[in-house]
């Protein structure tokens, strides 16, 4: 069942968003050769902490850490650890939640620790704009599949592929809701956009083949070729004058 925010929810939200938009960007200031996933793990922790929040992820299901931090051909779902080192070259996606006064915020970023490929960087910049081609297309009257239709026809356009098994969620009370947000889809089908809808829009793109595996953690999913995967995403709203980035940097 989608459950619609009002005005005051979205405003709790946006405070839950800053959090976690702010734990993303600090915790990728400190990207470089020689930290550990760990180490950044503490950051983003610390952060939502003294800001009086609460780690979406920490428990979640399970999940041992405050955010999922993957790289290189981990796709999502990376578990932070203290010996994982990060070197020059790398791509690091971190993902991040917040819960503040009952509400969630949720956004993700790939960033290069050091200097990257160019093969690389290609990728994390078509994933970032494959986000907010979705994101334009987040309007009241709207479908779910024109998000979707959006991030894969201009992943696709750029011979990466999307990634199918993982999708975008509806964000509130809880860390996921309905409805699901795929990064794949046929424009005109799927739930309609109304205005109060809160939704985490997050392409998972591959430079190879859009098949996964999930490791024998339970958690960690990698590419199946091995190849490199990026990943952004923003919570945003639908308003009746256009979608609202909840996560947006200040």
């Amino acid at each position: 069942m989608v459950i619609l925010k009002t005005a005051r929810e979205i405003a709790l939200m946006r405070e839950a968003g800053r959090i976690s938009q702010r734990a993303l960007q600090l915790a990728g200031k400190a990207v470089e050769p020689g930290v550990s996933t760990l180490e950044l793990d503490t950051i983003i922790r610390s952060y939502i902490g003294k800001e009086g929040a609460t780690p979406s992820f920490l428990g979640y299901c399970g999940f041992p850490a405050s955010a999922c931090i993957s790289v290189n051909n981990v796709v999502i779902h990376g578990i932070p650890s203290a010996k994982q080192i990060l070197k020059e070259g790398d791509i690091v996606s971190i993902d991040v939640g917040a819960k503040l006064n009952g509400y969630h915020g949720d956004n993700a970023w790939t960033f290069p620790c050091g200097r990257i490929s160019r093969e690389a960087q290609e990728l994390l910049d078509a994933t970032k704009e494959s986000l907010f081609e979705g994101i334009k297309n987040a309007l009241a009257g709207n479908r779910i599949g024109d998000i979707g239709h959006a991030v894969q026809k201009y992943v696709e356009a750029r011979s990466y592929s999307v990634v199918r098994d993982f999708v975008g969620h509806g964000v509130g009370a809880k860390l996921h809701e309905d409805p699901s947000v795929p990064n794949y889809g046929t424009p005109g089908r799927g739930v309609r956009l109304l205005p109060g809808m809160v939704i985490a829009i997050e392409p998972m793109v591959n430079m190879g083949t859009h098949k996964v595996r999930v490791l024998d953690d339970d958690w960690t999913t990698v590419t199946a070729d091995g190849k490199l995967s990026a990943h952004f995403e923003h919570t945003i709203a639908v308003t009746s004058n256009g979608p609202v980035i909840l996560t947006r940097p200040e």
